[in-house]
């Protein structure tokens, strides 16, 4: 989506402004705009009409007339803010599909932004993404629509947590999964993903290398490489709640399925599945592969998006949902563009320091 500079900017009073709090600060800047009619009208079935096939298969006709009046809505103001919206893979189809600009994964979308002309980004995911999209965005206004979007890994480490280890394992390089916040970031060598764990550790030609704050995907990446892998013990809440058990019943009821595993299950998990990658690789093997029928093993409404835009695949569903991606809707988008609120901050010393270790990452190609 192409977007203009067209938000007209308020003239304030330098000590005024001063005055403000960070988040107000923003919302000085920009004109206030009325909250819009979220009534469902012709107008707006004109307007949203040719979204509907692209997720009707995963939202039933009798839900679009409440959430179409908010897509109508927030593409508007995308306009009138200069705004764009990332959407992580997790987010819920009418927010993937019907108002999102860039969707991917958490690097992928802080990556994409820094091409966008677009004054403001508002993150369509958990907190530790929003920090990384304003590390690699430092001149943009980057919104979280829900500030207690959090995220059990990104929280289960801290950077004194990082500090104590590198006093415990002197010389010993560190590794940051990138769920995790700025201050762990900014503490670390250098970041990874879970598409690229494996070369990152590697990358570094030594024998021993910390790999944190996910011990499943640390024991995962110990599983394909002979670099000794020492872990953090934190774990995604979604993926450690699956079991090989599960995997294995689900194939029983299921003959001729593909299993296709996230990094961050355990290890049990990976092994008993018939591939085992990042949300984008996921995607990728059921869109080249095309199985009669899969199961992705990762957060719940990725299977809705994927199947929204596949055709001849049978998705089968074990429903488990991330609670802190579903603090995100489309309502508190709305307010997000609206009000220009909750923008995130980040100590220009630390996100220097952070974008050191997830510019190394990125360096490797």
């Amino acid at each position: 989506m192409g977007v203009q500079n067209l938000h007209p900017k308020l003239k304030s009073d330098t000590a005024f402004n001063a005055s403000l709090t960070p988040s107000l600060k923003s919302a000085h800047r920009f004109s206030v705009i009325p909250k819009p009619d979220l009534r469902w009208t012709a107008e707006v079935d004109a307007a949203t009409s040719h979204l509907y096939p692209k997720v009707s298969k995963v939202i039933p006709e009798f839900e679009w007339p409440i959430f179409a009046p908010y897509i109508k809505a927030i593409n508007e103001l995308k306009i009138e803010r200069n705004a764009v919206i990332l959407a992580h893979n997790y987010q819920t189809p009418e927010i993937f599909h019907c108002v999102a600009d860039y969707v991917g994964d958490s690097l992928q979308l802080a990556k994409l932004a820094v091409q966008s002309p677009a004054d403001v980004i508002v993150q369509g995911g958990v907190h530790f993404m929003a920090e990384t999209s304003k590390i690699l965005n430092p001149s943009k206004i980057v919104l979280t629509p829900d500030t207690k979007a959090g995220c059990s890994l990104a929280e289960s480490i801290t950077a004194s947590d990082i500090r104590n280890l590198r006093k415990k394992y002197p010389g010993v390089p560190i590794v940051a999964y990138v769920n995790t916040s700025a201050e762990v970031k900014a503490e670390v060598d250098i970041c990874c993903t879970s598409s690229n764990a494996v070369r990152v550790v590697e990358s570094l030609g030594v024998k021993r290398v910390i790999l944190l704050p996910d011990r499943h995907l640390a024991d995962n990446v110990a599983a394909a490489t002979d670099v000794e892998i020492i872990p953090w013990n934190g774990a995604c809440e979604v993926h450690e709640r699956f079991t090989a058990d599960e995997i294995n019943a689900y194939r029983l009821d299921n003959p001729g399925l593909t299993v296709i595993a996230h990094p961050e299950c355990p290890k049990e998990v990976v092994k008993v599945s018939d591939f085992s990658g990042s949300t984008a690789a996921m995607i990728d093997y059921v869109k080249k592969q095309k199985p009669k029928s899969v199961l992705l093993v990762t957060e719940c409404s990725m299977a809705d998006n994927v199947a929204a835009e596949t055709e001849g695949t049978e998705f089968v569903r074990p429903c488990n949902l991330c609670p802190h991606m579903k603090r995100i809707t489309l309502p508190k988008i709305l307010d997000s563009l609206l009000y220009v609120r909750d923008e995130i901050f980040i100590d220009p010393i630390i996100a220097e320091k952070a974008k050191r270790s997830v510019q190394r990452m990125i360096d490797l190609g």
